[in-house]
């Protein structure tokens, strides 16, 4: 996974108006992510489930008792990833263009094809989202270091019209580092552990 690197100026006032920009582009991520929405009544509760964002469940299921990863939903999982990345890149301020729903843009990710690889293990992706917890510990403080270098970078980009390249490298391995980890324990593509690094 890379980001381009914004090498101009970036729009100041998309740049400082980047939360209700996003409103739209976000309805339609919460839409297909699979969130619930409607509001509880008497009767326990009434709403609607969406899509279903990344599918775990099927694959995992295809993965222990057949040995097979099915291609459609690798393929909604790669594109559901991608689209989601488009989106927080912008919410972190790494592009000023509004994220398609469709064109690469600014953000390049590719994710193995479990059916061209060698067989992926039977039983290990029941305990991969085990043992991918010290990365979850590790990503929770890397998270929050992203958070405080996007609005660092909100205010240099509102001052300088530039996003900083180190903080922008920073926030970009942490996305890079959070992908590897979904790819490895949610979306089970891979079982090569994920390495501990934000570099590629």
């Amino acid at each position: 996974m890379a980001i381009d690197y914004p090498d101009r100026p970036l729009n100041r006032l998309s740049t400082a108006l980047r939360l209700f920009a996003a409103i739209p582009i976000l309805v339609v991520l919460c839409s297909i992510s699979g969130e619930t929405f409607g509001s509880a009544g008497n009767n326990g509760g009434s709403g609607f489930a969406a899509a279903g964002g990344l599918l775990v469940l099927g694959p995992l299921v295809m993965l222990v008792f057949r040995g097979r990863y099915p291609g459609w939903w690798f393929a909604w999982n790669l594109e559901f990833a991608r689209f989601s990345t488009r989106v927080g890149a912008y919410l972190a301020l790494m592009d000023d263009r509004y994220p398609s729903t469709e064109d690469e843009q600014s953000v390049h990710l590719d994710i193995a094809d479990p059916g061209r690889t060698p067989r992926l293990s039977r039983w290990l992706p029941l305990v991969k989202w085990l043992l991918a917890i010290p990365h979850y510990i590790v990503l929770f403080f890397l998270w929050i270091g992203a958070v405080v270098a996007v609005i660092a970078a909100w205010f240099a980009i509102l001052v300088t019209g530039r996003y900083p390249r180190g903080l922008f490298t920073y926030v970009e391995g942490v996305i890079r580092w959070q992908l590897r980890v979904v790819a490895y324990a949610a979306i089970l593509t891979t079982d090569a552990y994920p390495p501990f690094r934000l570099a590629p």
